[in-house]
């Protein structure tokens, strides 16, 4: 007995001895990589890296383990190691970027899957992409993604939408967390105010997604994914201000409620209040705002571990643009021109999963949008409400992953022109499906369809087909066409109808437009032996339109004129993004787009206006490992585009030239949790009024008090009777001339400088 409790002593001390500690340093590009995920696989034994990049995982046995070390938005690094006596194992790991290549998305199929494996091509924009450039929000964030460009509409108010391939805002679905919130009135406004700190990634497609998202999915969409409140940081903060007086603060928390929930809040101020006028025009270059959104979201943990979230925003605005003398005395007046708009918003979401073992989801959301706004004399008082409800079921048959869904809009529009006489209401239920079919290894089929009953327009149908061959893990080719439809509220989406002095004629009752598209796309992936990487990703588009809704400014330079266009519209074009990580320090992020944009009427054919035919968009980047800056020069380029002009005798140019908005910045993260960056805007102090006599027509005259119309019989200064209707040439006003702030194609804000500060407590 006494040799059995010997032997059993030795044996235990034998182990007890043979522990050693495994430790190591986590880096990505020669820098710390805090809180990484450390697992010895099949094992208990973990840990999370410091601060400084630094792990340890204490008394591990004898054996043979697997230890991964993984971080959201790098490569997964394993490493096989022994453990055979009391040493420290030291064991450090170097982790690349995914290059978002492998992510998870939802946007192209509405159901979580591997950007790879997706029969839809999808880009993933990550927060790291945004804060090369820093910005204020959203809008101006998209402005160095290939194929996007945020378009401004107005010269005083800075309204503006998001055209994606040459395709207006209307035609663009910005989702948030996948339900669509952002439209009608918010396309103008709403894109403002959404807390970068609560930014996940967005995801853009490219191409018609109407067969599972509905009317204004035509062009593409954009969906904004916020921040899970488990993932998040405890505490963040970024704040940034600029030689114009522009001043950003965004703030992000989190708190666990119990164990029933944890809670993510977000806030956004930013204040512009500094009036310049660069261009001497006596209007105001960049409008002055001051907003606040609030965000909250809610996740709720379940005994099941299915899905609980909800999420609301809070949002108003207050901004103007106009003459240097206007003050809030004259809102509403014809004795100083501005532009004022009072925005009040608030926003409801959320997403459950049934309780049942299939695969079940509930999601819903609900938008209150209300406009208080003056240009110069008139009033534009609107409201708007949406309601969206939605339920899926994903269901796996064999080789078919198939989704069936049922959805019901509500929306609500009511406003004081003459053309609402009374509120539009309208009930929109809509039934879908979706299978996609792994025929083989390589090869995968996906087949949709949708119907909506529109109780303004009846029935509407929209299929889609997809299909993916994986020809192997480094090259996919991917094939997508359907069709799309818009339901086109003139005033939500036409800026144009409110200011200047253009009158909009609406010729009959817009039907529907409808788009038949048809895309192709190739990812290529190439990796070197030394760690280098180089994704190049093409798309070439075909798109053609029938029921056209394009605002004619060419027939009548006093009119802008609604119809369906008699005849065709296409966009067609070809895409590249180029991605490069080099293990040298340098990034590269390169994109270029080449469009043809036209519509066809009585068989003559012209280019749409603001519309360029070509454009580029770089990030690049590079690491002083030692210094620990990072430098990060952005820009875009765009081609000529053709502009609305007011008249034969307008002296302003016909076509934009070729310009371009170029940045660096530089950012010191040796600090624990803290970036400090700084940098300039627009390197080469480029504005659109370069090469021009002016911008804004007639600024001198913004309620048109001086121009003559004419009767029939008025006889210009070139001794030419004006027709009647169109305004007569004189001395005071030789270029026939109305006020107008519509000449607009990119921003007035020159040159400026930055400086800012991040802190982030994980």
């Amino acid at each position: 007995m006494k040799n059995l409790i010997s032997l059993i002593a030795v044996i235990i001390g034998t182990f007890s001895f043979a522990q050693s500690n495994i430790k190591g340093k986590i880096t990505s590009e020669g820098m710390p990589l805090s809180q990484t995920n450390i697992v010895l696989k099949n094992t208990k034994f973990s840990d999370k890296s410091s601060y400084n990049g630094t792990y340890i995982i204490n008394n591990v046995p004898s054996g043979n383990y697997e230890v991964t070390a993984s971080f959201e938005g790098f490569r997964t690094q394993k490493k096989n190691i022994t453990v055979t006596d009391s040493i420290d194992i030291a064991l450090d790991f170097e982790l690349k970027e995914n290059n978002a290549l492998d992510e998870v998305v939802i946007t192209g199929t509405l159901k979580p899957v591997s950007r790879l494996e997706s029969a839809v091509p999808v880009e993933v924009y990550k927060p790291t992409f945004f804060k090369k450039n820093p910005t204020a929000n959203i809008f101006e964030a998209l402005q160095n993604v290939n194929g996007v460009r945020p378009q401004l509409n107005c010269n005083v108010c800075n309204t503006g939408d998001i055209h994606i391939n040459g395709l207006e805002g209307p035609y663009t679905l910005v989702l948030i967390d996948g339900m669509p919130i952002v439209s009608g009135l918010s396309t103008v406004y709403g894109l403002s105010g959404i807390p970068n700190s609560l930014l996940e990634r967005i995801e853009i497609v490219k191409g018609p997604a109407s067969s599972l998202y509905g009317s204004e999915a035509v062009g593409g969409l954009i969906n904004i994914i916020t921040k899970n409140p488990k993932n998040a940081p405890i505490y963040s903060a970024d704040g940034f201000s600029n030689s114009w007086g522009e001043a950003n603060l965004d703030l992000g928390f989190k708190a666990n409620l119990g164990k029933s929930a944890s809670l993510l809040t977000g806030v956004n101020y930013f204040n512009y209040s500094n009036p310049i006028d660069n261009n001497h025009d006596n209007f105001t270059d960049v409008t002055l705002q001051d907003r606040i959104s609030v965000f909250q979201k809610w996740n709720f943990n379940r005994r099941s571990n299915k899905l609980f979230s909800m999420a609301g925003r809070l949002f108003y605005e207050d901004r103007w643009g106009g003459e240097m003398q206007w003050e809030k005395k004259y809102r509403g007046g014809s004795e100083v021109y501005g532009e004022s708009i009072y925005t009040k918003r608030w926003e409801l979401l959320g997403a459950y999963e049934l309780p049942f073992t299939q695969k079940m989801k509930l999601s819903f959301s609900y938008t209150d949008h209300d406009q208080n706004s003056v240009y110069g004399d008139i009033p534009y008082m609107a409201q708007q409400k949406i309601g969206f409800g939605q339920l899926t079921w994903d269901k796996k048959f064999n080789k078919h992953d198939v989704l069936f869904g049922t959805a019901i809009r509500y929306q609500f529009y009511n406003d004081n022109t003459t053309a609402t006489t009374e509120a539009d209401i309208n009930w929109i239920p809509s039934l879908f499906v979706q299978d996609e079919i792994h025929l083989s290894e390589k090869h995968n089929l996906l087949l949709g369809a949708r119907y909506d009953y529109n109780s303004n327009h009846g029935s509407i149908f929209t299929p889609r087909l997809a299909y993916k061959w994986k020809i192997n893990k480094d090259n996919i080719l991917r094939f997508n066409t359907g069709t799309g439809f818009r339901i086109v509220n003139l005033f939500t989406e036409e800026h144009a109808a409110l200011t200047g002095s253009r009158d909009v004629i609406v010729l009959e009752e817009l039907k529907p437009e409808r788009s038949y598209n048809a895309n192709l796309n190739y990812l290529k992936k190439i990796y070197s032996k030394n760690g280098n990487f180089i994704g190049v990703e093409t798309t070439a588009w075909y798109t053609y339109f029938t029921n056209s809704i394009v605002p004619d400014y060419d027939t009548n330079p006093n009119q802008i004129i609604y119809k369906n266009l008699d005849g065709h519209a296409i966009t067609q074009g070809i895409s590249t993004n180029i991605d490069v990580v080099l293990n040298n320090g340098l990034k590269m992020i390169v994109g270029a787009t080449y469009m043809d944009v036209t519509k066809t009427e009585k068989n003559v054919t012209t280019r749409q206006i603001l519309t360029e035919r070509f454009s580029g968009t770089w990030a690049i980047s590079y690491r002083l490992k030692k210094a620990f800056v990072d430098i990060d020069y952005t820009g875009n380029l765009y081609g000529p585009m053709r502009l609305p002009l007011l008249g034969k005798l307008d002296p302003r140019k016909e076509y934009s030239p070729t310009w371009s908005i170029q940045n660096i910045q530089f950012t010191y993260n040796k600090i624990k949790n803290l970036e400090i960056y700084m940098g300039v805007k627009n390197l080469l102090n480029w504005t659109p009024n370069k090469g021009n006599p002016f911008i804004i027509a007639r600024a001198d005259d913004p309620f048109d008090q001086n121009v003559q119309i004419s009767d029939g019989t008025a006889v210009g200064l070139s001794g030419q009777t004006v027709p009647n209707g169109q305004v007569v040439d004189t001395a005071d006003n030789p270029y026939a001339l109305t006020f107008d702030p519509g000449y607009v194609y990119g921003p007035n804000q020159g040159i400026r400088s930055f400086f800012g500060l991040r802190y982030t407590l994980k």
